[in-house]
């Protein structure tokens, strides 16, 4: 499979949306409350996508991943929000990972793997962070596997229209 990412045009997001949402339905079961997983939405998400993307204040960046013409992950970047994300201030002398979503029929495929290292060229900060739920067993052996680490950071994630929290876990690399 030839793997090529870029950055997400407006094209993309709808692709971006289901693809997010099947990898939240997956990744995610027994983890995130079955009702929520049940009422993602990918209208709402392609909107929300869209928005961000035309805005020119947003400081992240999207990348996708593509096979041919088929979108199979995404990976979001910028620089470092503080846990309190409505308004917290950023913290731009470190990096952040926002998200990174590999359709499930493509894990193991290097999907994953590519859009990391894609991710990481273009953060320029000697540390890089990320979050993750504390139960994704998965994902937090993938982060692993490429040098991310939970650093002892921990805080709990409340998915929309839910009162469960998720315990999280902050990853970080440090390059030299």
């Amino acid at each position: 499979m030839g793997i090529v990412v870029r950055a997400e045009t407006p094209g993309d997001c709808r692709a971006v949306a289901e693809l997010h949402i099947r990898a939240w339905q997956v990744a995610y079961a027994g983890i995130v409350p079955a009702e929520v997983l049940a009422a993602l939405d990918a209208d709402a998400r392609t909107r929300w996508r869209l928005d961000r993307l035309a805005d020119p204040e947003n400081p992240f960046r999207n990348l996708v991943a593509l096979d041919g013409d088929t979108v199979t992950g995404f990976v979001c970047l910028g620089p470092y929000r503080a846990q309190e994300l409505d308004g917290a201030p950023l913290q731009p002398q470190h990096g952040e990972i926002l998200a990174i979503y590999v359709h499930p029929d493509r894990w193991g495929t290097g999907v994953g793997d590519a859009l990391l290292h894609a991710a990481l060229a273009e953060l320029p900060q000697p540390e890089v962070r990320l979050w993750a739920l504390a139960e994704n067993h998965r994902a937090l052996r993938f982060y692993a596997r490429n040098g991310l680490h939970p650093d002892g950071a921990r805080a709990t994630y409340r998915p929309t229209g839910s009162d469960v929290d998720i315990p999280e876990l902050r990853l970080t690399l440090r390059r030299g």
